[in-house]
């Protein structure tokens, strides 16, 4: 009796609440937390306002809302609504919807941003019966739910938490805010199901641990350990988007240390890490002391100075080791060679034609730096101006320091004195040139149709009749700018996009 008593009360194991630490969602208010409106983006909070004026549910949320509970400057406010992505669209004049897996909302202001996704609810399979055979593997994420059931799918406590800025006040029902006191990372539900489902989140994990002085729950860490090689089944073009968010820190080194220590690194980067293998079986305890650790403690170093340093320069340190052994080898063709030993890297990681092509330059050249002859003026200043260049001097200045090689970093000052070219714009943007290339597409200008009955005439009179209005407006201190653009001026006057 007592048994049959105690099930009815007991969570069940299908429902959303029993993967929720509070099911009806725990409110922490201004009094007891540390976030304040005026660190807010003020843009973000018009949106908010304007999706509830609109009766929709509307919270900031994610890395910004931790950030500012942690007393970090977020670099960026994301916000969820109940409202869905056609029906933000009508909503705002200034937006794209953007995603296949997941299908999100930019809204776009001068220089930034910011990011709106609609709640979405929990796969599936997290109500099922679990098999260890099965895939889980999110492939397309665009069923929409409700606020609880978008925390209980998101991927660790810490990201779960909704900032209301009607109230000031924090939403939780997974026990983020907690955690973030006790400084941990701990993954919602079961974690072999939630690595199973998107095996970046464990790369996310280390990032976190590390960026945040957070350690990894126990659960989570065994998890890791265990369903590392999921992330062989990750997008390619994902990863390298992860890497270059990691390059931007200014703490690769102990990134790459973290996922040395949980085996994430010789999956990620098989072939660099079989290199420090054979020379080190114990490469994993003592990360920071292999030629991999030292050159990226360099990088780091240079980054924290100021220098400028770009996704290349960095996939060229990762991937020196595998090419090393060529320069002392007369054997054959150099660049064939390089070719021939990264072509494998390459393909496993997805590395697009025109990145492959830049990095292969930046090995060829680099014995080309140990030549400081004043009599190749010349040939010094046009190996100067090509485009890589830069990439390619920055890998040899940094390669010359951490083995501590005097020759080479004498050679290195003689190109550093007249050294003025600087990495372009877009090469920060590694393997993403195609995608941006396509945002920034323009629409072809309209043909002009000249009119049957003499067409000038016709356009002079359109002209007159223009410039008369324009006048007039301008007397009565009106915009000038075409009507799409007033439209999306007279909305931010109103600071609601």
């Amino acid at each position: 009796m007592f048994k049959f008593l105690t099930s009815l009360f007991r969570k069940k194991a299908d429902s959303v609440d029993s993967f929720l630490m509070y099911p009806e969602g725990k409110r922490y208010y201004r009094e007891t937390h540390s976030i304040r409106r005026a660190n807010i983006d003020e843009d973000a909070i018009k949106i908010i306002n304007r999706l509830n004026k609109f009766r929709y549910k509307a919270y900031l949320v994610g890395g910004g809302v931790r950030d500012l509970l942690m007393g970090k400057r977020p670099k960026d406010f994301d916000i969820v609504t109940s409202a869905t992505p056609n029906q933000i669209k009508r909503i705002f004049n200034n937006c794209r919807i953007i995603g296949k897996r997941f299908k999100i909302v930019h809204i776009i202001f001068k220089g930034k941003i910011i990011e709106v996704s609609t709640f979405r609810s929990l796969p599936e399979h997290r109500l099922e019966k679990h098999k260890a055979e099965n895939d889980y593997l999110i492939k397309r994420d665009n069923s929409f739910g409700t606020a609880k059931e978008d925390a209980a799918r998101r991927d660790f406590t810490i990201n779960s938490l909704f900032y209301d800025p009607k109230n000031d006040s924090i939403l939780d029902y997974v026990g983020g805010f907690e955690d973030i006191q006790k400084k941990t990372v701990r993954v919602i539900g079961d974690p072999d199901i939630s690595f199973k489902e998107d095996p970046v989140r464990m790369l996310r994990a280390v990032k976190f641990s590390v960026l945040l002085g957070l350690d990894i729950e126990k659960k989570t860490k065994l998890a890791i350990k265990k369903n590392r090689l999921e992330l062989e089944k990750s997008s390619t073009a994902r990863l390298l988007e992860e890497y270059n968010k990691m390059f931007r820190t200014w703490k690769t080194s102990i990134i790459f240390e973290g996922l040395a220590e949980n085996h994430l690194l010789d999956v990620l980067f098989k072939e660099p890490a079989d290199k420090l293998k054979k020379t080190d079986p114990e490469w994993r305890e003592h990360f920071m002391e292999t030629p991999l650790g030292k050159r990226l403690a360099v990088t780091d170093k240079l980054l924290s100075a100021r220098e400028e340093m770009t996704p290349a320069i960095f996939y060229s340190l990762i991937f020196y080791d595998i090419i090393k052994d060529l320069y002392e080898n007369d054997r054959g063709h150099l660049a064939h060679n390089i070719k021939e030993s990264l072509q494998v890297v390459f393909e496993r990681m997805g590395i697009p034609k025109r990145e492959q092509d830049n990095l292969v330059k930046i090995f060829i050249s680099q014995p080309r730096f140990q030549v400081t002859d004043d009599e190749k003026e010349r040939q010094n200043s046009f190996f100067k101006k090509k485009d890589y260049f830069y990439d390619a001097f920055m890998v040899y200045k940094i390669v010359a320091i951490s083995e501590g090689n005097e020759a080479a970093v004498q050679s290195a000052f003689f190109w550093e004195i007249s050294l003025r070219q600087r990495p372009k714009p877009d090469s920060h943007q590694f393997g993403q040139q195609n995608r941006k290339k396509e945002l920034n597409k323009k629409r072809p200008p309209r043909k002009k149709h000249r009119d049957r009955r003499g067409g000038s005439n016709h356009n002079n009179q359109n002209q007159n009749q223009t410039d008369s209005q324009s006048s007039n407006s301008g007397e009565r201190g009106e915009s000038q700018e075409p009507r799409q653009v007033r439209e999306t001026s007279s909305e931010n006057e109103e600071r609601e996009t």
